[in-house]
């Protein structure tokens, strides 16, 4: 039996999620993998529940109860301390500054995975610090969610570049959120803020609306995909196209933007009036290799096309290359929301524990 240590830093939606699903897969996975999962930490942004025996399902109750103050310090030196074999820490936190802990984590004898996207689009300089950090200390690190939720993009893409197999180009859906807004808006006569506010509801959009309509979610997917590819590119070089009007962007503050986002129907009314009749609107992203474009932009596809057949919160990916010519492979299915994110994480588990011994 094989025991896998891990420590979660993140139990919001997909965090509290994925420990739901390991728990419900604990026999499973005994019987079918021969691993049990022992979770050793979980902790927040200040607070932190530690258990070197395992913290029992029910973690929440416990870490209301149990969870202390802690400083990064506490953390790597809990680790080394229990020298904890095949330890995993898992980042489902939306922070731009964890990832700096990447590298104190790496030392302190963990591997890492990670949904957070922010370590794969910082500098180069920092991508490939980190990989080096990652070599020298024999660690993996794992992040398919970073592109599709869970999706195989990214090891699928990895698997082709390596296997010497020429990508020329890349194009889809990459946002849920933008995914069933525009399926909907094109589809459905009802103004855009309303059906903004039902994908609010739905949970498909962040609580700041205007961080998915930024389009930089997508730009971030799309410079994880080219540095698969190993283009050198920069976020900064990406080429986005923001949703938001000039008036409700800016100094404006959430609450000016909620209590003002009727202003959004005349804006993308204008869009949409300029659509064909067997046309629909799409958010896409486009990575052109033999250019080295890279695009995030709202366009009109012709309903019968691939991409204009999707339906839902659904992700789509259009992979062009050398073998597969104009008939791209093509990777489909949801791309949205915390359980099939927290599946996605599941898996990643599930892959390093097959290269741990």
């Amino acid at each position: 039996m094989k025991t896998i240590h891990l420590a979660l830093f993140g139990p919001g939606k997909v965090g509290s999620k994925l420990l739901e699903q390991l728990s419900n897969s604990e026999e499973h996975l005994k019987k079918s993998s021969g691993i049990t999962v022992k979770l050793i930490l979980v902790a927040n942004s200040s607070h932190a529940l530690l258990n070197p025996n395992g913290i029992k399902s029910g973690w929440d109750s416990g870490f209301n109860e149990g969870s202390q103050k802690y400083s990064f310090n506490d953390v790597e030196e809990y680790f080394r301390k229990n020298e904890f074999e095949n330890l995993v820490s898992i980042d489902t936190t939306a922070s731009d500054e964890f990832p700096q802990q990447y590298f104190n984590l790496v030392k302190a004898g963990s591997h890492i995975i990670a949904a957070n996207k922010v370590a794969n689009t910082l500098s180069s300089e920092f991508y490939e610090e980190l990989r080096r950090e990652l070599k020298k200390n024999k660690k993996n690190f794992i992040y398919e969610t970073n592109v599709g939720a869970g999706l195989p993009i990214v090891e699928t893409l990895r698997n082709l570049h390596l296997s010497g197999e020429k990508i020329t180009r890349i194009r889809g859906v990459f946002s849920g959120s933008l995914s069933y807004i525009f399926n909907t808006y094109s589809k459905e006569e009802k103004e855009f803020s309303k059906v903004l506010e039902e994908a609010g509801i739905l949970g498909y959009t962040e609580p700041d609306a205007r961080i998915d309509l930024s389009g930089k979610d997508v730009g971030r997917k799309l410079l994880i995909l080219a540095r698969e590819l190993q283009l050198k590119k920069e976020f900064e070089e990406v080429s986005i196209q923001s949703l938001i009007p000039s008036q409700l962007n800016g100094n404006t503050t959430l609450d000016d933007f909620n209590s003002r986002v009727t202003e959004l129907d005349e804006h993308f009314q204008v869009y949409k009036s300029k659509q064909l009749k067997d046309e629909v609107l799409r958010y896409i992203g486009e990575l052109n290799v033999a250019s080295g474009t890279l695009e995030a932009k709202l366009i009109s596809e012709p309903k019968t096309s691939v991409l204009g057949q999707i339906e839902g919160a659904d992700n789509i990916f259009e992979i062009y290359t050398e073998s597969y010519k104009d008939q791209p492979l093509v990777i489909r299915g949801a791309g949205a929301g915390a359980q099939v994110t927290a599946r996605g994480v599941f898996g990643d588990i599930l892959k390093i524990s097959e290269r741990l011994n």
